[in-house]
């Protein structure tokens, strides 16, 4: 871990519109880096929240009751991530007459220098003097957390058995299309792998999978050793990440891929048809960095380096900007 600020007289907020991808990220860099943030999950009025920042008037004002308010006084460090958090940034920054450091996380839809440092995955385009790029996206994933997740649910995985195999299952979105036929066919793929190494399967869906693909999901598993987690209270997934031996990652997040890979693990990806240049980018070095291979029905052994790219990063905005 990265040599922290004097976080004892220092305020952090993350603000985002509550999306966990979002939100994961910037409460990651924020605790890497010894704070522990106030989590800030915002709402914001229409038209105001299709419009570019530059639009916006009195961007604090635009606030929906629903979510959480913006007032003064206001904190040391801003973390913020998504649409909806730019011009809040901007306004606040503003408000604290410059005072409030502005770290935003991946390519805002304004220009940069709005902000003291912004925080890139390598396979976007942006570059510039204030822009710190990361291979892949922020993480909250340490071992501490990992392991203090994994004691929760004690009770619940005690019976399960090697080789543990976590599946994370996204969904359909703009560059991906997850239908009913490629479940079935990552089903199959599935029950082939229990026929060849009787592993144990701990499973994981998001709300992009949709009903339809979840209970195809579902009945697939019903034949099989599992332990299936489709929303709902306690989360296990960090718990799900601790006692992987191998984790197969459907293609479509970032995010899961790179929380799998910083947890030390084996990561197997089951690819999809679609993706863009920006998916493109990041799968292909992810391989060739072998933090991945391709899921193809079997469980394959290496050893991964392990993805480390939070402390990294917290340790560079620490040493040149905090």
């Amino acid at each position: 871990m990265p040599s922290t600020v004097h976080t004892e007289t220092r305020s952090c907020w993350v603000v985002t519109d509550g999306s966990a991808g979002m939100e994961n990220q910037c409460i990651g860099l924020a605790e890497t880096m010894g704070f522990d943030p106030t989590i800030k999950r915002i709402q914001t009025k229409k038209p105001w929240k299709w419009l570019p920042p530059y639009l916006w008037i009195n961007p604090l004002s635009q606030l929906l009751g629903a979510g959480d308010n913006l007032n003064a006084p206001w904190p040391d460090l801003l973390i913020t991530c998504g649409r909806q958090a730019i011009p809040m940034s901007v306004a606040i920054k503003r408000a604290s007459a410059g005072k409030t450091f502005t770290v935003h996380i991946q390519t805002p839809n304004t220009n940069a220098t709005n902000f003291d440092l912004v925080v890139v995955p390598d396979h976007d385009k942006l570059r510039g003097k204030n822009v710190l790029v990361s291979h892949g996206s922020l993480t909250r994933i340490t071992n501490e957390k990992l392991k203090a997740e994994a004691r929760k649910f004690e009770k619940d995985l005690k019976d399960i058995t090697a080789p543990v195999v976590t599946v994370l299952v996204g969904g359909s979105n703009r560059c991906y299309d997850i239908t009913p036929q490629v479940m079935r066919d990552l089903c199959q793929k599935l029950k082939d792998l229990h026929d060849q190494s009787s592993c144990f399967f701990l499973v994981t869906t998001s709300r992009r999978t949709g009903a339809e693909n979840e209970n195809i999901l579902k009945e697939a598993l019903r034949e099989l050793p599992h332990i299936l987690w489709s929303g709902g209270e306690n989360n296990p997934y960090f718990a799900f990440l601790d006692k992987a031996d191998h984790v197969i990652v459907t293609a479509d997040s970032v995010n899961m891929v790179c929380e799998a890979c910083t947890a030390g693990k084996q990561v197997l990806i089951y690819e999809l048809s679609g993706g863009n240049r920006k998916f493109r980018h990041f799968h292909e070095k992810m391989k060739s960095l072998s933090h991945t291979k391709p899921f193809t029905g079997k469980l394959e052994k290496w050893t991964p380096p392990k993805l480390s790219e939070t402390e990294r990063i917290a340790a560079l905005i620490i040493e040149k900007h905090l």
